[in-house]
């Protein structure tokens, strides 16, 4: 079982990245939020590495922290999920979010991933809710409001550049005093506040 790699970035894409350790090259597939820490990183890196070992195919997927290297392993542990199917979660949805998704129950936020239809985003939740406990960090929301407008509000607030967590906070104010806000109205008020 190979933990981790450390060596030389020498390629890296959203889809995967190239790893050299000691004269071979590893491919490792990544979801974005690695691909996103590996941009910012020069030189020699480290990924957390988890196997999948198939008649067809010896695949090695990899990790920037531990976090999302765990919420990986506890999503194809789920009845349904593949590994390439937990890759595109965790692209869709950062770790500390996706937590509180589980948690909270949010499965119409899980739904709105490519290629998760209602019942698998309802089986996740089943199978992960007493597994999985949100860090500090994790921003627990409980849905009081609409969660397709406050998806959509919050994705246009992180495109225009302002930090998930911030963008949540004043979101999820506007929508306890306003749950009936439209997208637009939401995001103006947010960008005033933030």
């Amino acid at each position: 079982m190979i933990e981790y790699i450390k060596g030389l970035l020498t390629e890296a894409n959203p889809a995967y990245a190239v790893v050299e350790a000691a004269g071979v090259g590893y491919q490792l597939n990544i979801s974005l939020l690695t691909y996103t820490s590996l941009e910012e990183m020069t030189g020699e890196v480290k990924l957390l590495v988890h196997e999948v070992i198939r008649e067809d195919a010896h695949l090695l997927f990899g990790f920037v922290d531990e976090r999302e290297r765990s919420l990986f392993r506890h999503l194809i542990g789920v009845s349904g999920v593949g590994a390439n199917t937990a890759r595109v979660i965790l692209s869709s949805i950062p770790a500390p979010e996706l937590e509180q998704v589980i948690v909270s129950g949010d499965h119409s936020r899980l739904k709105n991933v490519k290629g998760i239809g209602i019942k698998t985003a309802q089986r996740i939740i089943v199978d992960l809710k007493d597994k999985i406990k949100p860090q500090d960090d994790a921003l627990i929301i409980k849905p009081s409001f609409s969660s397709d407008v406050f998806d959509e509000a919050l994705a246009a607030l992180v495109m225009l550049g302002f930090p998930r967590p911030q963008s949540q906070k004043v979101l999820k104010k506007l929508f306890d005093s306003e749950p009936e806000l439209k997208v637009e109205t939401a995001i103006k008020r947010a960008l005033s506040m933030l």
